[in-house]
């Protein structure tokens, strides 16, 4: 197995969470200093990025700011994960800076969607949230980079340029979770649910059980009516369910949901 170099520091060899694999460690002389913001001072092609984020204040300011980096062309932007998955079988981009909690289609679905149909594009996940619950399902949907929005323009460029060479880039927070998880055993613990069921899908059908509407299901989830939709007739296909009441049934066969009343142990 080979080492993975992440944030430009070599570790041990870790699950493979859908995300390609990739070996090497910045050499102990290649430093920031002699990458300023992180970008070669070569005369190669800019990477080309698009950026996806919901909020449009937030969008235009990471545009702005790199616009101010060597080596970055922002070549779109959009304002959720559908227009940045058609904006990459457009663009065919390096890189997209995605954003995670988005309307229609969140970032991890897009990000799923980018890295099956188009392997040549990376992914860099720029989010305000770090929690585990976001930061897993993003790296196993094929994430190659995890950043918070309080990074800086040299973290952010440094991370577009080290996934565009085949190396991730996460935070040192990020780092010491997936440390945490390998160390526990559990970094490569996804369930694996019934019937192919994602684990979207899976959270889906759980809210289900629990007597969701599925508006209350987008909001609980951050996502649109229209995407809760999607994911209900993907699993009712895959588990051939017709209603809800089977769906609800099912979750609770196959312990994917707690039936009201009963212990938990």
């Amino acid at each position: 197995m080979t080492e993975e170099s992440i944030g430009g520091t070599p570790m041990g060899p870790w699950p493979d969470m859908g995300a390609d694999r990739a070996g090497g460690a910045n050499a102990p002389g290649d430093s920031v200093r002699s990458r300023p913001n992180g970008i070669e001072p070569t005369t190669s092609a800019p990477a080309r990025v698009v950026v996806a984020d919901d909020q449009t204040v937030v969008r235009e300011g990471i545009v702005m700011l790199l616009g101010l980096l060597p080596g970055i062309e922002v070549v779109g932007t959009a304002k959720d994960g559908a227009e940045a998955v058609a904006l990459v079988a457009e663009l065919a981009p390096d890189v997209v800076l995605m954003d995670l909690r988005m309307p229609r289609c969140d970032g991890v679905e897009a990000t799923r969607r980018i890295r099956e149909a188009h392997p040549g594009t990376q992914v860099v996940v720029l989010t305000t949230y770090a929690d585990d619950a976001s930061l897993f399902p993003a790296l196993r949907a094929g994430a190659r980079g995890y950043l918070t929005k309080d990074a800086d323009g040299d973290e952010i460029a440094r991370a577009v340029r080290d996934v565009i060479e085949g190396r991730a880039w996460l935070t040192p927070m990020v780092q010491r979770r997936l440390l945490e998880q390998l160390t526990a055993g559990q970094a490569s613990a996804a369930p694996r649910l019934p019937d192919g069921l994602t684990s979207r899908e899976g959270e889906v059908l759980a809210l289900i059980a629990d007597g969701l509407t599925n508006g209350e299901i987008a909001r609980r989830l951050h996502i649109s009516n229209a995407t809760v939709k999607t994911h209900i007739n993907n699993l009712f296909a895959k588990a051939d369910l017709h209603d809800r009441a089977q769906a609800v049934r099912y979750a609770y066969r196959e312990g994917l949901a707690q039936p009201p009343g009963s212990s938990i142990t």
